[in-house]
């Protein structure tokens, strides 16, 4: 538990610090912002469940390209749904053709069903953006023609 409440610090520190500008100092900046994709890239390694997602989420948030091989891992290779989950929406936020499509798979593959339905509902919300369409019906019909 200290192990984890450690990581979790320092991985909201240096969010916090890579969100402040450092006056006349960007090679700063950019150091910091490297070190807390590491930090989060690292993360998702964990044994510890809840910051693992966490870490998922906030690469999705950062829409860090690094992330995409790492998220699909899990999105493909871990046996909690919840993991999946965030790994899913990750990908549907990072938003390249590559992490998209891995949502789409992901909802048409999964054995799970609740996995199934979200990645659909992720991968729905992208064609919507896509299209500039906000007819739902539409949408998932172009989903179950498999576009």
């Amino acid at each position: 538990m200290k192990h984890f409440t450690r990581i979790l610090a320092l991985t909201l520190l240096l969010l916090l610090l890579s969100s402040t500008t450092f006056a006349g100092d960007s090679k700063s900046e950019v150091d910091v912002k490297e070190s807390t994709i590491a930090s989060l890239l690292e993360g998702l390694t964990s044994d510890n469940m809840h910051l693992k997602s966490s870490c998922a989420y906030m690469l999705g948030e950062l829409k860090v390209t690094e992330a995409i091989i790492p998220l699909m891992r899990i999105l493909h290779n871990d046996i909690n749904e919840e993991l999946r989950i965030s790994a899913a929406l990750a990908l549907y936020k990072i938003g390249t053709p590559m992490s998209i499509y891995a949502v789409k798979q992901a909802g048409r593959f999964d054995e799970s069903e609740r996995v199934n339905k979200l990645a659909q509902n992720f991968y729905a919300e992208y064609l919507r953006q896509k299209l500039n369409n906000t007819d739902k019906k539409e949408t998932d019909g172009l989903i179950a023609q498999g576009k």
